[in-house]
């Protein structure tokens, strides 16, 4: 603690990088007048480990397994968003299967990243209970992940063109009995949390954010659904095959800590929703578009030597990205997920820019907590919902 020179009894309080309800390494230095927040400055970077140049120097397959670091608690979609990207860019046709299996891990991993937003957003304002109940059910989620990819956190799943394996047998039996079972455990925190008058007193009318206010800062998510405006990208972009599911956007017109709360509640339980249905009408035929595994026989004549066909080890199928430039976004359990890819006719790409949604939607922070009590930033910082894997990249 630091008092400063003007002697105008303002008191500079540093909480971080190592503070329990910080969510990861973020600093954020307080100018406090008393209790009341004056500023805060958020500092960034002490996770950067330059996710976005190791891209320029791997193979898409190379750099899938990196990927899952950037928000590891929703790994499935920074594996799609890292496919989706190529699969566009060279128009690749992903088979109906492999799509209803990836839409399915999608929403499992949604879920499993709400959970543990929930957990430790109770624990940051007092409720320990629901910290205990969330891993009880993300438990079984991992089970499930284990039981089709192998990996229960960085599964490296997905490929361009679909899977890197078949959903085992009795997987879909086991993944609608969790669907049931969760739908009472959700109801459990429903009455646990929602209309307690402790928890109520502590996020109600804490953090508001006007609709006019969340467009002009960019935010995306539940951050912007909280906030009165219904956009989501799995219904304004039509990717994968969200389009033949019934499920409707979740959101609410308050804008504060408490509406947040309640859009990712609703957005588990619409989850659920789409998975039952993708279970039920999941197709047959193949999980993978064979047809890009190939090797580029012209260039490299020296692979189909004996030596290197059978006594060396076998490179991965490269698969070369086109002369162009792509947006590709994805609806992320924290909002728009998104990757600005330029390619060059080669199998790395040229320039690989990462939009991560925690980062934009942290950006508020300091607006939000000013003129609130010291207590509220933890409030506030949990109800924004960051991992800062993805912030600092």
């Amino acid at each position: 603690m630091n008092i400063p020179a003007t002697r105008n009894d303002l008191m500079i309080v540093n909480m971080g990088p190592h503070h329990p309800s910080m969510h990861g390494v973020l600093r954020l230095i307080v100018t406090l007048d008393s209790e009341d927040v004056i500023d805060c400055e958020p500092i960034l970077g002490y996770l950067h480990r330059g996710m976005e140049k190791i891209a320029e120097n791997r193979t898409i397959i190379q750099y899938l397994p990196y990927v899952t670091r950037w928000d590891y608690l929703a790994t499935m979609f920074t594996e799609a968003i890292t496919v989706n990207g190529p699969e566009r860019l060279g128009n690749i046709q992903v088979p109906k299967r492999a799509s209803y299996i990836r839409v399915i891990m999608l929403e499992l991993s949604r879920i499993a990243s709400h959970l543990l937003w929930l957990g430790p957003f109770m624990a940051d304002i007092g409720a320990q209970t629901p910290f205990f109940y969330i891993f009880r059910e993300r438990e079984f989620i991992y089970d499930l992940f284990e039981a089709a990819t192998g990996m229960r956190m960085m599964h490296n799943y997905f490929r361009i063109g679909g899977v890197a394996a078949d959903l085992p047998y009795g997987w879909i039996d086991k993944c609608l009995d969790f669907c049931d079972y969760f739908l009472t455990g959700v109801t459990e925190y429903q009455k646990l949390i929602t209309r307690n008058p402790i928890f109520l007193e502590r996020v109600e009318g804490v953090g508001i954010i006007g609709r006019d206010e969340v467009i002009n800062w960019g935010l995306s998510g539940p951050m912007l659904r909280a906030s009165g405006i219904q956009w989501d990208l799995r219904k304004v972009d039509h990717y994968e095959c969200y389009d033949e599911l019934d499920w409707k956007i979740q959101w609410q017109k308050e804008g504060d800590s408490l509406a947040r709360y309640l859009v990712r509640i609703g957005e588990m339980t619409e989850s659920i929703k789409i998975i039952q249905q993708a279970l039920e009408g999941i197709p047959g035929g193949p999980y993978e578009n064979l047809e890009i595994r190939y090797f580029d026989r012209e260039r490299y004549p020296e692979w189909n030597d004996f030596e290197y066909r059978f006594i060396s080890k076998k490179p991965s199928p490269i698969f070369e990205l086109p002369k162009q430039e792509l947006y590709v976004r994805i609806e992320a359990p924290k909002g728009e997920l998104g990757i600005f890819l330029i390619g060059d006719q080669s199998g790395f790409p040229w320039r690989w820019k990462i939009r991560p949604p925690g980062f934009i939607n942290l950006q508020i922070l300091p607006q939000l907590v000013k003129r609130m009590k010291l207590a509220d930033i933890m409030t506030i910082l949990g109800s924004i919902d960051i991992i800062m894997g993805e912030v600092d990249r």
